[in-house]
């Protein structure tokens, strides 16, 4: 409660058990939709997980490089723009395009957890110390993979195509983000959050 309580680790702790969620549910949506649109077998779909972290490395790379501490927050759009790009998979049949529409997921995806994940471990070493604070995020993490690889598991018991799968999980990606830019919106306009993250680390 104290991090969801904070302006600044409520934001960040939403963001990361989002994409740690979303993340586990994408390998689940990338082998069936890998079948169905281009005709992969198991262990064919299973490399196209592999182009996903190729592409989340490259934006890692680009986040610790481009992003400071002070500026983490600025990445959130791009978390919303992740669940429109995951959208653009119910048009790809072409294996070059998958892999390259892969890759861009892979890249959003490490570029905006990076800033994110760093402003958390501040705000949570800060609020309560290194150790407590890994041990929320590992709690929220998990119960965010829970539920959104739950909620998948139902659609896909109830008979619901690959297609519409797809849309719903990048729709609720997408909104979710919003609602989150807009939390944080709110929370900076009533008072200033950079003295919370205290002097700029690169």
């Amino acid at each position: 409660m104290l991090l969801w309580r904070d302006r600044l680790g409520q934001i960040s702790l939403a963001t990361t058990t989002l994409f740690w969620g979303a993340g586990a549910t994408l390998q689940f949506i990338v082998i069936d939709w890998a079948s169905r649109a281009l005709g992969l077998s198991l262990s064919q779909a299973s490399m196209l997980q592999g182009v996903v972290a190729v592409g989340i490395t490259i934006g890692v790379v680009l986040a610790a490089r481009l992003v400071s501490l002070r500026g983490a927050v600025k990445v959130l759009p791009i978390g919303a723009t992740m669940g429109v790009v995951v959208m653009v998979m119910i048009f790809v049949h072409n294996l070059w395009l998958a892999i390259f529409l892969m890759t861009a997921i892979g890249v959003c995806a490490g570029f905006f957890v990076v800033p994110m994940n760093a402003l958390l471990q501040h705000r949570g070493h800060v609020l309560m110390g290194a150790g407590h604070s890994i041990a929320v995020q590992n709690f929220n993490e998990n119960v965010g993979i829970l539920v959104m690889v739950g909620l998948y598991a139902l659609m896909v018991r109830s008979g619901l195509s690959v297609s519409m799968a797809i849309v719903l999980f990048g729709v609720c990606v997408t909104g979710v983000m919003v609602f989150i830019i807009m939390r944080h919106r709110v929370n900076q306009s009533q008072g200033d959050l950079m003295h919370l993250i205290g002097v700029e680390k690169h």
